[in-house]
Formats: C-alpha cells, sequence, structure tokens
C-alpha cells in the first residue's frame, strides 16, 4: 500500500462552484440539508433527522470553543490599511480565558496583512466601550517568519483584551464565503455549544445544530460529552506542498476535562460520535497521548 505520506494533495481537489457555496446560515439551522451515505448508497435528508442515521445509544462528543472576534482593521495616517489577525496569546498561559481577561498591555502572535506598509510606528484606534472613549494602538516589536509579535495598549483601566475585541474586532469568516463580517455572523457563526473563548474558526459541524435538536437527541437516547479545541488559523492555510507529508501542520490548544475521561472510559462498549473534525482530533490526540504515557509507565505500545 502506498505510504499515506505519499498521497498527492491533487487527490483531494473537487470543484466547489462559487454558485454552489451558501453565503449565509438559513433560519433554522437544523433544517440544512443532511447527506447520508449507507451501503454505497448516497441519498439527502434534512439535518434534524440525523438522529435516525447514527448508531442507538452512541455518545456524542462536542466542541465547546467559542470564535473570537479576531480580525482587527487599522488605517495609517497615509490611507494605507492595516489588517491584524490575532491568533494567540504570547505568553504561555494554559487557560485561554485568563489570557482574554488581561488588561492593557497584552502581548499576542498576529498575522499581519499589507505588513509591507507597515513597517515602523504606532497603529491607532479610537473605540467607543460603554459610552467612553478608549483610545487603541498596537506596535510590532518583533516580526517572525510567520507571524508577527504585536502589543496591544489602551489607556483606560478596568478593560479587558476581551472587551477591546468585542469593541473593534470582526468575526474571521472563511475566505470561501467570500463576503465582509457582518453583526449577524457575530451569533451565527457560533455554534449552539459555543461556551469558551479561543478560536478563530468556527467548528463547522456543530452549527448545524440547535438546542431543539440537543432536546430531541437527548429524549432518543443519546448522551453528549464535550471538550474544548480551539481552532488556530492554520485552518484558513492553503496547502502549498505536492504531498501530505510534505505539508507542516499548525498546532491547536485542547481542553479536556476528567469527566470528559470519565465518560469515554464508561463509553467503551457503546459508539463514540465525534461532532465535526475539532472534536475527532482532539479525541486522536487523547488516544496516542495515552500510548506515549502506557509506553513510559509499562514500555508497551498501543495497537
Amino acid at each position: 500500500m502506498k505510504q499515506i505520506t505519499q498521497i498527492s494533495i491533487e487527490a483531494f481537489d473537487y470543484p466547489l462552484p462559487d454558485d454552489r457555496i451558501a453565503r449565509y446560515p438559513l433560519a433554522r439551522r437544523d433544517h440544512s440539508k443532511l447527506l447520508v451515505s449507507s451501503a454505497g448508497i448516497i441519498t439527502a435528508d434534512a439535518f434534524y433527522s440525523i438522529g435516525k442515521h447514527l448508531p442507538k445509544n452512541a455518545l456524542l462528543v462536542s466542541n465547546e470553543t467559542k470564535v473570537i472576534q479576531a480580525r482587527l482593521h487599522f488605517q495609517k495616517p497615509g490611507g494605507a490599511q492595516i489588517e491584524l489577525f490575532c491568533l494567540e496569546p504570547l505568553a504561555e498561559i494554559a487557560d485561554f480565558q485568563l489570557a482574554f481577561s488581561q488588561p492593557s498591555p497584552v502581548v499576542w502572535k498576529c498575522l499581519a496583512g499589507n505588513s509591507k506598509r507597515w513597517k515602523s510606528g504606532l497603529l491607532h484606534k479610537e473605540l467607543e466601550i460603554d459610552g467612553r472613549k478608549t483610545a487603541f494602538t498596537a506596535n510590532r516589536i518583533e516580526k517572525k517568519a510567520d507571524y508577527s509579535l504585536v502589543e496591544f495598549s489602551w489607556d483606560r483601566q478596568g478593560i479587558s483584551f476581551a472587551e477591546i475585541l468585542n469593541a473593534f474586532g470582526e468575526v474571521p469568516l472563511p475566505p470561501y464565503l467570500n463576503r465582509k463580517a457582518e453583526d449577524s455572523d457575530k451569533s451565527n457563526y457560533q455554534t449552539v455549544f459555543a461556551k469558551y473563548d479561543g478560536s478563530v474558526a468556527a467548528p463547522t459541524a456543530g452549527l448545524h445544530f440547535t438546542g431543539e435538536l440537543l432536546h430531541k437527541l437527548k429524549n432518543e437516547g443519546f448522551d453528549f460529552a464535550q471538550l474544548t479545541l480551539h481552532v488556530g488559523a492554520g485552518t484558513f492555510k492553503p496547502v502549498s506542498t505536492a504531498t501530505i507529508g510534505e505539508h507542516q501542520m499548525h498546532d491547536e490548544k485542547i481542553v479536556v476535562s476528567l469527566n470528559l475521561l470519565e465518560q469515554l472510559i464508561k463509553a467503551l462498549d457503546r459508539p463514540i460520535i465525534a461532532i465535526g473534525t475539532t472534536s475527532m482530533r482532539t479525541l486522536e490526540s487523547l488516544y496516542w497521548i495515552g500510548c506515549m504515557l502506557k509506553r513510559i509507565q509499562h514500555n508497551d505500545h498501543c495497537i
């Protein structure tokens, strides 16, 4: 069998006409289409009927990450537009929520759009938070190969970085939507599971669930477990290599609770369904972390 790392990226190409891309979600998310493959036969259904297509008594694992308003737009005095895309805090803060609660100043890893026009100097923006004006500045303190280190500061005490993002930032919509972010996206581009700030993209599969559908699935005997994976900007990064093995994967922060581990252990004799790839790769990571611990403690390998 051909080595997985040697699979050509071209094998994943498929046509996606622009007129087949939905720019906005349906008013009722769970009325979106559901593609079903069973015994080699492909059919269409409505997402609210997903329960009848899942194994009975399954444990569904969702991602509780919340999308932050990560795009910041500045205009230099000469008119040049600079976009900063906040990736993650520079400080090794285990709890992302603590990073967002920090007062001025803070240092973040950012992608800088139109970077060549920002050789030096501060970027300024005047914001209004709670009816009061707030002076907000960005200073690039170092330029790395893949990102810039940017120090953000503001002139009001008692204001957190999360409040700055909520007042100034824009929702980082996927580029294939080909439209600017709107106020409605602040809620539309969040899943019903969203709880903890940290993602620059929504865990897409979760966008189709509603509170009513969750209630219905629980009544049908499905259980739910939660984890957190904060989606990084690497999800927007185009693959420019010829094979899978050459592509450099980005890292992402995951948070799992003892309760989740206990739920997974108890569910070993029942189906475990990940809601989307973010939940799936978190579960895969947990498995391999367990394998490494097993190897260290017992000099044994996982299958």
